[in-house]
């Protein structure tokens, strides 16, 4: 689970993903855009595992699809090994998709239920060889289709069966296996574990920490479970309303949260010790989450935090240093610039 290199994979800056809307009649017609994600910096190192995680609706999903150019950014820069993906022509978008795979929330929406397993399996590799990124015979394939389902605790045996005919967490080792056909160097997780039962979701993550183990993979891990993305992650970035409000190494961020969203956060964690859970003292946030079809002038969680100041209103904090690489959006650590 250690970054075992300093090379960066990937390196986004100031991404934003702004979606455009209208309401209304034809002569009352009002335009305007949600502000999905607004401005997010992040870099993942060679071996990496970078946890991402926030309320549903913070823009965690949508940062992760403009990475893959699922969507295309409306702003800001997304760089994969070294190569632009916001500027690059379609050729040069997929043939970068071969070193970028995704690992989808629901493991049965993402499979075709049409389509058996081999050719669930095999399908990157055959896209990528007809597009002659790659150079695979059919043996080739078939031979791959089979090691993999062997991996990820599959046996090869059920290649001719259809989704329906496997259980949820054998879904997703589908998935899995099709992420990893191409042999990518970076894995996008967009919450694989939240949609399965509690017992196979140990399993699945266990699954992910011994691939990373074997293939060198680094992963930017999507989850709202705050102990899933403890137990995965060495870094972890907090998303608030589609911005980065804090980034640290796991260990310090669960010891010494700074950030007045991460700490209510945190306290709304369950402890497994009846003697802790009763002495903790639980910090409620008031107030609504605001709406995202609003340009933000001052800090984003202004309007919940108990502890904001007048300057928070009127000036938006930046992600900077308050120690050790451990960074804060808040001006209780630093003053604006």
């Amino acid at each position: 689970m250690s970054a075992n290199s300093n090379e960066t994979i990937l390196e986004v800056k100031d991404l934003k993903m702004h979606f455009p809307y209208s309401t209304g009649s034809l002569w009352t017609k009002k335009k305007g855009f949600i502000y999905a994600v607004d401005g997010v910096d992040l870099s993942i190192k060679k071996g990496e595992t970078l946890g991402l995680v926030g309320e549903s609706g913070c823009g965690k999903s949508t940062t992760l699809r403009a990475v893959a150019q699922l969507y295309k950014p409306t702003a800001g820069s997304v760089c994969l090994k070294g190569q632009e993906l916001t500027t690059a022509t379609p050729a040069e978008v997929m043939k970068a998709r071969k070193d970028m795979q995704i690992v989808f929330q629901d493991p049965y929406a993402s499979l075709n239920p049409r389509m058996t397993t081999r050719d669930i399996v095999s399908e990157p590799m055959r896209i990528f060889t007809k597009a002659k990124i790659l150079s695979l015979s059919k043996t080739e394939i078939d031979e791959r289709v089979e090691q993999l389902m062997e991996r990820v605790g599959l046996s090869r045996f059920f290649k001719n069966r259809y989704p329906h005919e496997f259980s949820g967490g054998q879904r997703q080792r589908i998935g899995i296996a099709r992420a990893l056909a191409l042999k990518p160097d970076l894995m996008l997780c967009d919450e694989p574990v939240s949609a399965l039962d509690v017992s196979i979701q140990s399993q699945i993550l266990n699954l992910f920490k011994d691939l990373q183990e074997e293939f060198g993979l680094t992963y930017l891990f999507i989850a709202h479970d705050l102990a899933v993305i403890q137990y995965i992650s060495n870094r972890i970035a907090v998303m608030y309303l589609g911005v980065i409000v804090e980034l640290s190494d796991s260990a310090e961020l669960y010891t010494k949260p700074l950030h007045p969203y991460t700490q209510a956060l945190l306290s709304a964690a369950p402890i497994p010790d009846p003697a802790i859970e009763r002495k903790r003292k639980r910090i409620i946030l008031t107030g609504d989450v605001p709406s995202p079809d609003k340009r933000r002038i001052g800090c984003y969680f202004y309007d919940r935090c108990s502890k904001r100041m007048d300057k928070c209103a009127n000036s938006v904090p930046k992600l900077r240093d308050a120690g050790g690489g451990h960074q804060v959006a808040c001006y209780l650590y630093h003053e604006p610039a």
